[in-house]
């Protein structure tokens, strides 16, 4: 499966997108993603400081961390965007 980070995700994965395996819910792949991405932001923030007030997605469609991910190919990590 695909995960797309944006924004400030983004910035501190160091990747926009990047392929992993299998994870039965939500909650076990963004676990993985933030013991392996450890860097920061320019403000010094890292994935596990920004995942808490992420939105996800997981093919379109909005889930919690407890979401299954059984047969999903893309999750999507959206941190609070400015502007309006």
């Amino acid at each position: 499966m695909q995960i797309h980070y944006f924004a400030a995700a983004r910035a501190a994965a160091g990747t926009a997108v990047e392929q992993v395996g299998e994870f039965a819910t939500l909650e076990q792949l963004l676990a993985d993603a933030t013991s392996r991405h450890t860097g920061a932001t320019d403000a010094g923030q890292t994935l596990a400081d920004i995942v808490p007030r992420c939105t996800f997605l997981v093919d379109g469609k909005r889930a919690e961390p407890d979401a299954s991910l059984a047969g999903a190919q893309r999750v999507d990590v959206l941190p609070p965007f400015a502007g309006g």
